[in-house]
């Protein structure tokens, strides 16, 4: 029996003891009381409900419906024709290539895949996109050019604008085909980075492990140069820096400023930030506010060793005990010799057995000597402003000198005295109305700081904003 006919038999056999079922309550609700009426009326709509549901047209049955098949035949584009329209089709290519020495504009053009006379003539005959030749090694080139070899554009960077961005040279074909060289500036894009690094013998071995730029490294020292003496690390000291990059065209194309750093050095713990003062003016800070430039610094030279005290001693030459009124910093010649502090030149020139000497007049009756120099710096002259750090010459050997070193003096009105007997004072410390701001900037640092100090154990780790 088909699934149809079980229905229609099912159907009709629920109307039929529907109407048993009915007939039966009627029958019982002439002999009930009135308050049962209520309870089989209710039962009486159910049951013809259901037989409502059992009399009701079924569906047809899928199986007995009609079926039509149609067949369409759809037109595909021939392969010749896909081929011969993506051969008809201008195609671009984008390259990018380093200008290395010895570059000439050939050799370049066929790097970046440029087969294009008039815009090698262009180049060659004008003023601005000659500039490309003038780029130094080591600046990316990139060039878009069609795959018959001619150039849509190229550019190249050739001019730092500071922290703004890059001058760009730009050479562009326009929609008429003749070439426009300019300059443009575009935005770098400025990034954070965190870095940490262990010393297992000196700054510079940390430094380059940790992948850590040169001019980071030397930021590093001129922070922390008046607490640590650098030439005394110890293994097992670290550090953990917070420093600028900036970017362009996904390439790093210098590095800025260290805005924060701490340096365990000897089991004691040293912390600094950059705090902008505004107006250009700023400097380095302990987190509680208190200024880490010192009235001197405790060297000239960054990295050097004492090879003489301020003691009597037999003197090199003469051969005699005498008073040494200074001391010597022991270096190769040639290595920068900084201002120990702010103030005006005093003298700068050779002064008898001292050699190429330059004196520095400051405060309060203090000042400076350095002797023995190879060279005095340029723009060392009598009564100009020279700022703490600032280069004012190189060691040497001339004078009375038996080899390359800086004889330093420091002298309280005119007398020779003994630099580490004298209270070295700190700038003075911000001011109130600038804590908040500067609370805000220390938090910041102490935040990145946290992420990397569990890091610790490893030579280096690096994260990144």
């Amino acid at each position: 029996m088909r699934l149809s006919d079980k229905f229609r038999h099912l159907a009709a056999t629920t109307q039929v003891k529907a109407q048993e079922v009915i007939h039966s309550a009627v029958q019982n609700v002439r002999s009930m009381r009135p308050s049962r009426v209520i309870s089989f009326t209710a039962l009486f709509f159910a049951v013809c409900a259901v037989g409502a549901v059992g009399v009701a047209p079924l569906a047809p049955d899928a199986s007995n419906l009609p079926v039509k098949t149609i067949l369409q035949e759809l037109p595909l584009p021939s392969l010749e024709e896909q081929m011969a329209k993506i051969i008809l089709q201008q195609q671009h290519f984008i390259k990018e290539e380093k200008i290395q020495r010895g570059d000439s504009l050939a050799s370049l053009l066929q790097r970046l895949g440029v087969d294009d006379a008039k815009a090698t003539g262009f180049i060659k005959s004008d003023s601005i996109a000659r500039g490309l030749m003038q780029a130094r090694a080591g600046k990316s080139v990139r060039a878009k050019t069609t795959d018959d070899g001619l150039l849509e554009w190229l550019r190249v960077s050739v001019q730092d604008d500071g922290n703004k961005g890059n001058k760009t040279l730009l050479i562009a074909r326009d929609e008429h085909g003749e070439f426009k060289a300019e300059e443009i500036t575009e935005q770098f894009e400025r990034r954070i980075e965190m870095r940490s690094g262990d010393i297992q013998s000196s700054l510079y071995v940390a430094t380059d492990k940790a992948l850590i730029p040169g001019a980071v490294a030397d930021q590093i020292v001129k922070m922390f140069e008046t607490n640590i003496d650098f030439y005394k690390l110890q293994r097992g000291d670290y550090f953990n820096i917070v420093y600028e990059t900036f970017w362009q065209n996904g390439e790093m194309v210098k590095t800025g400023r260290l805005l924060s750093g701490e340096f365990r050095n000897a089991g004691k713990l040293f912390q600094a930030v950059w705090f902008d003062e505004g107006a250009g003016e700023g400097g380095y800070y302990s987190f509680d506010g208190k200024s880490l430039k010192k009235a001197f610094l405790k060297s000239p030279l960054e990295f050097s060793r004492i090879s003489s005290g301020f003691s009597m001693r037999l003197h090199p030459i003469s051969g005699k005990w005498k008073q040494h009124k200074g001391i010597d910093f022991a270096a190769v010649t040639g290595t920068p010799i900084r201002a120990s502090a702010d103030g005006t030149i005093d003298h700068a020139g050779v002064q008898g057995g001292y050699g190429n000497m330059v004196i520095i007049k400051h405060w309060n009756g203090y000042s400076t000597a350095y002797g023995h120099m190879s060279r005095i710096a340029p723009s060392m002259r009598k009564g100009a402003r020279v700022m703490q750090g600032e280069v004012i010459g190189y060691v040497g050997s001339t004078g009375w000198s038996t080899g390359p070193h800086l004889h330093y003096e420091f002298r309280v009105n005119n007398e020779a005295r003994d630099p580490n007997s004298i209270s070295v004072q700190s700038a003075a410390a911000l001011a109130a109305n600038e804590m908040p701001r500067f609370r805000t900037v220390a938090a910041d640092m102490e935040h990145r700081f946290a992420l990397l100090r569990p890091e610790r154990g490893s030579a280096a780790r690096v994260a990144a904003r």
